[in-house]
């Protein structure tokens, strides 16, 4: 039997019993919303799974609470290792090929999204999702982060809690919270740039001995650490 709760009573999202994060987003996401969301990690496919509302937003203010981001845009092994085994060898997993998911997110930042990161380690731990569809403004707040997972996407999601905030007040108040974070220089940094060539390394032609290496290392990944 589903254990799947009423939606329209609750306000609770937890991506199992609760309801799914990613589903208020698409929900709320409209043409030309203005979103601010922080969260510890930034992930392509989590990017792709909304890009239908995402590429008609008028802009995005992505606030990284961790400063690592660098090495962690992409911290679910499932999103990142696109592979499976089968029969006639490994093939690709994902509907969209990294490349291409890769590049589409990079142009879609390069016009509609301001980046920016904490500049002080494990110093921001909360997540928030804040949406002005031009009429209204709509909350989420709690434990998803940006990825797959955290927002219920994957096959294997996250249990998270997370709680919508109906009441006007302290959505307005949290925006401003939002805002002030933002603007504080001595706080949070620009990394716009970082994180478009970061991206770029997922979509740029490399020589064929260089992919030929890069494959191993994936294939054998967890033996090489272990």
């Amino acid at each position: 039997m589903s254990m799947q709760k009423n939606n329209t009573i609750s306000n609770v999202r937890d991506n199992c019993t609760y309801g799914k994060v990613a589903d208020f987003l698409g929900d709320k996401i409209m043409a030309d919303s203005k979103l601010s969301i922080v969260s510890a990690y930034f992930t392509i496919y989590a990017y792709e799974a909304l890009s239908k509302q995402l590429d008609g937003i008028n802009n995005l203010r992505f606030l990284f609470g961790e400063p690592r981001f660098v090495t962690m845009l992409d911290p679910d092994k499932s999103d990142k290792k696109a592979f499976k085994i089968e029969d006639d060898g490994l093939q690709l997993a994902n509907r969209l090929q990294q490349k291409e998911v890769a590049q589409r997110c990079a142009a879609w930042i390069r016009e509609k999204v301001e980046i920016r990161s904490i500049r002080q380690s494990n110093f921001l731990h909360g997540k928030l999702y804040h949406i002005d569809d031009g009429k209204r403004e709509h909350v989420i707040m709690g434990s998803s982060n940006f990825t797959r997972r955290g927002l219920g996407l994957s096959s294997t999601p996250n249990i998270e809690l997370n709680l919508i905030i109906n009441n006007e007040d302290d959505r307005k108040e949290l925006r401003e919270w939002f805002d002030s974070i933002w603007i504080k220089e001595e706080l949070v940094e620009d990394v716009k740039e970082d994180v478009l060539c970061y991206l770029q390394q997922l979509y740029v032609d490399h020589d064929p001995e260089f992919i030929y290496f890069k494959t191993l290392f994936h294939i054998f990944e967890r033996f090489l650490i272990a």
